[in-house]
């Protein structure tokens, strides 16, 4: 008998990818329950698909019964405002949890949490056993998601945290649609310092896989708390110029001093003219790269591309996809963010 699977955020980058990751290769392992606050209906026809609000007990009540594992994909932008973050993302994890264990009989919850509760991260490659480190709003919400988790956990639960790195992909934009957005115009980009940094990112599949992972194996072995990341990275100029590479109009990432930029992208987030947030500039001149160690050896997670290969497989699906639709302004990592003054920036290019 196939599993019952809720996945919320169902229409977020990941949810949709997760769904057609699961679709392809296990639909006969699963039937896919799907759950957001703005459901495209027609997007899932062929699914049971709900729209709600994971805060809402009422509503997430009405779908838990039946349901077996639960992959909890919804969450809340670093770029929305600090109330909404706390409450999507402690208060809407709490109420999944609470739904799926007291009122419903899931026999596994997921939790896709974040790298960024390490903070900015002062020594590399960083372990599960190291230190969270609150810094703003966003990571300070999945630090508390995690530990109401880890409650639910010590109560005999098999609940899986997963800690991603920036995942990309098909349906990914956010900062990463700004660097494809002025290679697709033949202009070079700007890189935070000398860019000889190792700075480690994820392709959504592979991030996918790791899911499905913790979804199959033996309970003993998926009742932890994993790192998600690509095995090869380089440095994060190498890898960004691989984009323009690919883009064919032989232009450079261009390096500029750290110190200055910093004060500049500090000052112009206070006055709210930069899409960037501070906790990502402040670590994109550092190496920062997790082990993934743990999940490779108790899931046994095997991540198949590159951050290169990655950021060019997410700038093709850009460029087939950006004049198919209307790329709205938004907070979410599948939407265009505001650009602020930084719109102007790329004529200087």
């Amino acid at each position: 008998m196939k599993k019952k699977v809720l996945i919320t955020g169902s229409s977020g980058v990941l949810g949709k990818n997760l769904v057609e990751y699961l679709e392809a290769g296990y639909s006969d392992l699963y039937e896919l329950v799907l759950f957001d606050i703005a459901q495209d209906m027609r997007l899932y026809s062929r699914f049971k698909a709900y729209s709600g609000d994971i805060r809402n007990r009422g509503e997430v009540n009405r779908i838990i019964k039946g349901i077996d594992i639960v992959v909890h994909c919804a969450s809340a932008s670093p770029s929305y405002q600090e109330k909404e973050i706390y409450d999507i993302i402690i208060n809407g994890t709490a109420n999944l949890l609470e739904c799926a264990f007291s009122r419903g009989n899931v026999e596994r919850f997921i939790y896709i949490s974040s790298t960024s509760v390490y903070g900015v991260p002062e020594k590399v490659p960083v372990y599960e056993s190291d230190e969270v480190k609150p810094y703003d709003a966003y990571n300070k919400g999945k630090i508390e998601a995690e530990k109401i988790c880890g409650q639910w956990r010590k109560r005999g639960k098999c609940v899986s945290i997963l800690r991603p790195r920036s995942f990309i992909g098909p349906q990914r934009l956010g900062t990463f649609g700004i660097l494809y957005e002025w290679a697709s115009e033949g202009r070079g980009f700007p890189m935070l310092g000398s860019g000889n940094n190792k700075y480690q990112l994820l392709a959504v599949e592979d991030l996918c896989q790791a899911i499905y992972l913790a979804m199959s194996a033996e309970r003993e072995k998926a009742n932890d708390l994993f790192n998600i990341g690509a095995a090869e990275f380089s440095t994060i100029k190498e890898d960004y110029q691989a984009v323009l590479d690919e883009a064919g109009y032989k232009r450079k990432i261009i390096c500029l001093p750290a110190l200055p930029m910093l004060a500049a992208l500090n000052i112009l987030e206070k006055l709210k003219l930069s899409p960037f947030y501070k906790r990502l500039y402040m670590k994109l001149n550092r190496d920062y790269y997790v082990s993934i160690d743990k999940a490779r050896e108790k899931l046994g997670y095997s991540p198949l591309y590159s951050n290169r290969e990655a950021l060019i497989r997410n700038y093709h699906w850009y460029l087939e996809n950006a004049g198919k639709r209307d790329y709205k302004a938004g907070a979410g990592n599948n939407a265009v963010w505001n650009r602020g003054i930084v719109k102007y920036a790329k004529y200087f290019f």
